[in-house]
């Protein structure tokens, strides 16, 4: 394939005259349009006009006391101290037989650039209730690296104390606010196990949010 770069000189100058007339087309067709009107928006809403919508607050929780703190060793370690602010989280029940709770935390880009998630499955808990020695398991995702840890199971991590607060209905949905404390005594490892990381210990206030069906009944 011959390029422009290696013909001669005026037959390059020829090819590229097409594309000349068009840009100069387009300029000349943008000068003789008429101006478009300038709309200049009021500072007060129109009187009887429906008032505009406070933007949704960022963060993690409405309040401000959403949180996670954790302690990473291994194949990256990390000191997490995560304010409602900074972060992203997400809950609701754990799929599944058997119940419990599944929460999501995202934090901020990390110095490489990259975020973090973790996410829990706390077992043997159900809506509104407490809970103490809590089987869970837990999934920490570095996203953009596309490596991912888990445990693989609800015998490596703990959750030592949780409670949940209500904090109202958004429609037919119930919402809760989750406050946990817990460690690790095993690693998360990567799908063929050549790195692992290990939560220590951690403690977070997050959110889960149920469904139109009523809360079943539970001792």
């Amino acid at each position: 394939m011959v390029t422009l770069a290696r013909m001669r000189p005026r037959t390059a100058r020829l090819l590229a005259l097409p594309a000349t007339f068009a840009l100069t087309a387009a300029l000349h067709a943008q000068l003789l349009a008429p101006p478009r009107p300038v709309i200049v928006m009021p500072e007060r809403p129109i009187e009887g006009s429906a008032t505009p919508q406070a933007p949704q607050p960022h963060g993690c929780l409405a309040a401000g006391n959403g949180y996670l703190r954790a302690e990473l060793r291994g194949a990256r370690n990390l000191d997490l101290n995560w304010k409602n602010a900074e972060l992203e989280c997400e809950g609701g029940p754990r799929p599944g037989a058997g119940g419990g709770l599944r929460l999501a935390f995202a934090g901020p880009p990390l110095e490489d650039g990259h975020r973090l998630r973790l996410v829990f499955g706390v077992a043997r808990v159900h809506e509104g209730k407490a809970g103490r020695e809590l089987p869970t398991n837990l999934t920490v995702i570095f996203e953009g690296e596309q490596r991912l840890f888990a445990t693989r199971g609800d015998d490596h991590c703990t959750v030592d104390q949780l409670h949940q607060e209500r904090l109202g209905d958004v429609g037919a949905k119930r919402l809760w606010r989750v406050v946990a404390r817990g460690f690790c005594v095993a690693p998360a490892s990567t799908l063929n196990s050549d790195a692992r990381i290990l939560l220590s210990k951690f403690d977070f206030a997050g959110n889960v949010t149920f469904g139109e069906d009523p809360p079943a009944a539970h001792p």
